[in-house]
């Protein structure tokens, strides 16, 4: 009997222990489509506010500039593709550039990619609280247009503290009633009577200036890579997903192509409405669009419904997917001893405490520095710099990886076609765009940057110097966990 007994107590506290285990980490819970609606609704958020930033680089061949984007993009989504197939863990950029160069590289590629995902919270935000004043003739001053948008930040933190099934479907509830009433949108445009072919002539308009020969319409559309990231979050969530993880292709390009394709349409809708200049006098400083339907068209009604839809919706859904993106690097980043362990602390709904915390921090932070004239060029630029640096050091990566490390691409489902061409192809697209943006940067974008880095610099420096004295990086590779 007391065998048995002994028996009973073993396999219960078993059984506990094993619940403890699957609890400790981040719940393993989503389906494919939610890690797609996280990507896609990342990327998908700047049509209704920043038409007028991308019609000023790119003119009427704005629509064209989308799509010789998205062709640009798809072999880097590819390559995130065949990489995140190899790593089971949340980590992206500090996974791949750690394991194929070493954690220095890891480290600077992860703070890089994250200096494009902490922009977005601050500049949305600021929208979101700039369309209110506008909206409703609050004729809102700077500084409280500032303290609406520093609510909704505190707003969105204690929703990222909640669990992450309420997270996603709210999230995916914004974006598709984002996407419905872009397309429906851009349908009512072309039907609108207004609309001339002959308006997208020339169609390679631009105020950028050219520099070193480089004309302001190519420049512009390297600054255009800002509304396609976001598709690099998915390996941010596969620790969580619940599905084969070769399927996490279906999610990156999925969301490129998705957002791509509606891009493209939208801006070849709006280009036709009137002359460039027309436009952009309507929209200097943001919400073109809404402008036009409201000043060229007449409409006032439907221009109210697409921007409470577009902005206050479109824009959550990639303040949402950015802000989980980044507590989830961070928390990558401690549990590989990139960090101090306590970012890995989770609160009973297991969502990272101190990341959340940090994040909201930094937010707040970048949104008291910003001025009421060139906030938004100098956080659209610095997204771009940001974005490009990583994802071409990420492309030298998988280059290196592939040949250090081939036989962990025998058995993969998500290789890229080409092998090395792709890749090398991916590398050298991103590096052109990445020196493009350094010609569109402008002096706040800088200073914004340089205040970012050296936060990043100090705590390297930190690392270097006292923590990886005792102890080292960790990653898990498909060879099993491995020290760096």
């Amino acid at each position: 009997m007391f065998g048995c007994i002994i028996l009973v107590l073993r396999e219960r506290e078993f059984h506990t222990m094993e619940n403890e285990k699957s609890q400790a980490g981040l719940k393993k819970s989503l389906a494919l489509i939610f890690v797609y609606t996280v990507a896609t609704g990342s990327i998908f958020t700047y049509v209704s506010y920043w038409d007028s930033v991308f019609f000023n680089y790119c003119g009427p061949g704005t629509f064209l500039a989308f799509a010789l984007m998205s062709l640009a993009i798809l072999p880097v989504a590819l390559v995130y593709s065949e990489l995140s197939s190899l790593f089971h863990t949340a980590g992206g950029e500090l996974i791949y550039n750690t394991v194929a160069l070493n954690k220095h590289a890891g480290f600077f590629a992860s703070w890089l990619i994250m200096a494009a995902w902490i922009s977005v919270p601050p500049a949305v935000v600021m929208a979101i609280a700039t369309f209110i004043s506008r909206t409703f003739g609050l004729a809102l001053d700077f500084q409280k247009i500032m303290l609406i948008a520093i609510v909704i930040l505190l707003i969105v933190f204690f929703m990222s503290l909640q669990d992450i099934q309420f997270l996603v479907k709210a999230q995916a509830f914004c974006l598709f009633a984002n996407i419905t009433t872009t397309l429906l949108t851009g349908v009512l445009l072309l039907c609108s009577g207004h609309w001339h072919l002959s308006n997208l002539s020339p169609l390679f308009q631009t105020n950028l200036e050219s520099i070193s020969g480089i004309p302001g319409w190519v420049i512009g559309m390297a600054l255009l890579i800002t509304p396609f990231f976001g598709f690099e979050t998915v390996p941010q969530m596969v620790e969580e997903g619940d599905f084969p993880i070769s399927n996490t292709k279906k999610a990156i390009c999925g969301s490129v192509l998705t957002c791509g394709a509606i891009y493209t349409f939208f801006f070849f809708c709006v280009a036709g409405l009137d002359s460039f200049q027309t436009l952009l006098a309507g929209g200097q400083d943001g919400f073109m669009t809404i402008n036009a339907m409201k000043n060229l068209l007449g409409w006032q009604i439907w221009p109210l419904i697409y921007g409470l839809v577009s902005i206050l919706l479109g824009m959550t859904a990639s303040i949402l997917g950015f802000w989980m993106s980044i507590v989830r690097m961070l928390y990558a980043m401690g549990q590989k001893n990139f960090l101090p362990s306590i970012v890995t602390k989770l609160n009973k709904h297991q969502q990272p405490i101190v990341p959340n915390v940090f994040l909201l921090l930094l937010t707040l932070t970048f949104v008291l520095m910003q001025n009421a004239t060139t906030f938004m060029n100098d956080f659209f630029n610095l997204m771009s710099f940001g974005c490009a640096c990583a994802y071409a050091l990420t492309m030298i990566s998988a280059i290196v990886m592939r040949s250090k490390h081939a036989k962990w691409y025998a058995n993969s489902h998500s290789t890229v076609v080409g092998g090395n061409a792709l890749r090398i192809l991916a590398m050298v697209i991103m590096v052109a765009i990445a020196y493009f943006c350094t010609l569109g940067q402008g002096r706040g974008s800088w200073i914004s940057f340089g205040v970012y880095m050296s936060v990043g610099v100090l705590i390297w420096l930190w690392m270097v110097l006292v923590k990886w004295r005792h102890s080292r990086v960790v990653i898990e590779t498909p060879d099993g966990k491995q020290e760096f």
